[in-house]
């Protein structure tokens, strides 16, 4: 059964599927809702080449909506430090694993423009419908 649970920096789902697949699931249902990614860091190969230890399959993925980042960086250029929107996918287990979405919604409390609320919420509607789509993937 999949599962999901949201925290004040995002939403996980815990899906039962293989890491390569709730990868593959994830970078899908982003594109659906106009995310492409941007990055790809490989946190276990990283940490493996430059520190030497063994770390879970664990990959960050920039995600970046392009007319959602252009409203919010002719808001305020400072925005481009929380961009692009981190998605995060890890294994959990054998057939496991955990897709961590950002709360973009954290975007509009840094920011006196009321415009950036209505990005975020906008931003936290996409998401939502990726979390939605890789809960009923398997």
């Amino acid at each position: 059964m999949t599962t999901q649970t949201t925290t004040q920096l995002g939403t996980h789902v815990h899906l039962k599927q293989p890491y390569e697949v709730a990868v593959a699931s994830t970078k899908a249902a982003l594109k659906v809702e106009g995310f492409g990614v941007l990055t790809e860091i490989d946190v276990k190969e990283t940490l493996k080449q430059k520190l030497g230890v063994d770390f879970q399959r664990y990959v960050i993925l920039g995600a970046c909506n392009p007319p959602l980042a252009h409203r919010a960086l002719s808001t305020d250029l400072d925005v481009g430090l929380l961009l692009p929107c981190n998605v995060v996918v890890y294994e959990t287990g054998p057939g496991e694993s955990e897709v961590g979405l950002l709360n973009p919604m954290i975007m509009s409390t840094l920011f006196a423009d009321p415009a950036f609320a209505a990005i975020a919420n906008d931003a936290q509607q996409r998401l939502d419908r990726v979390a939605a789509v890789l809960r009923q993937a398997e």
